[in-house]
């Protein structure tokens, strides 16, 4: 299976993708590790299944994710209308962690929010390339019975 072309079709797509398609997808990927994430901010990219994190973000001008650290990361940085980037801790209710966490079998690199019961794991694409499945309780995680699915660009070292 050519995971980093069936990642560009999905992302390509104009219509909803069903998320089956996502879940299917998720076995042919290689896990991330901590040390994959850490040391960049990565631009961020969504999958729209129809899930209203999909609607959420896109308003809040999301930008990506910083993983300064394990201890230090980032997970809503947003635009905002000066056109500066900015950590948005009051949507997210503070930042996050990064940890190594079982989800579905296998050991992904894992951010776990600080004020929620919400966990984003991480697949590799490819180098430069993640796809995250949001986990945890609550409506943010699941919408009509189904995760939101959303993907991380490498951009700059920090």
């Amino acid at each position: 299976m050519d995971v980093v072309r069936q990642v560009a079709d999905l992302r390509a797509r104009t219509e909803l993708i069903d998320p089956r398609e996502l879940d299917a997808l998720w076995p042919h990927l290689t896990p991330a590790k901590v040390g994959d994430l850490v040391g960049y901010r990565w631009k961020g990219f969504s999958f729209d299944t129809g899930h209203r994190t999909h609607g959420l973000l896109a308003a809040s001008g999301w930008y990506g994710k910083s993983f300064v650290s394990e201890s230090e990361v980032q997970p809503l940085v947003c635009r905002g209308e000066d056109g500066e980037l900015f950590s948005d801790k009051a949507t997210g209710r503070g930042e996050a962690s990064l940890w190594e966490i079982v989800f579905r079998g296998e050991v992904t690199a894992t951010m776990v929010y600080d004020g929620m019961p919400v966990f984003d794991h991480f697949k590799k694409v490819d180098d430069d390339t993640l796809i995250g499945v949001m986990n945890g309780k609550g409506k943010l995680v699941f919408d009509g019975g189904e995760h939101y699915w959303f993907g991380l660009e490498r951009d700059v070292a920090l």
